[in-house]
């Protein structure tokens, strides 16, 4: 790999993104857990 193209990759933009995806896949897999548990409280 050329240091061009080492130097072009915008790494903090890539941290944030990254950071972004794990906060979501966490706050989405939450949710599900409480979706589950409110529906086995309440419909069964």
């Amino acid at each position: 790999m050329s240091d061009d193209a080492k130097n072009a990759m915008d790494y903090p933009e890539h941290e944030s993104t990254y950071d972004l995806f794990i906060a979501l896949s966490k706050y989405g897999t939450i949710s599900m857990i409480v979706l589950l548990v409110l529906m086995a409280i309440f419909l069964v």
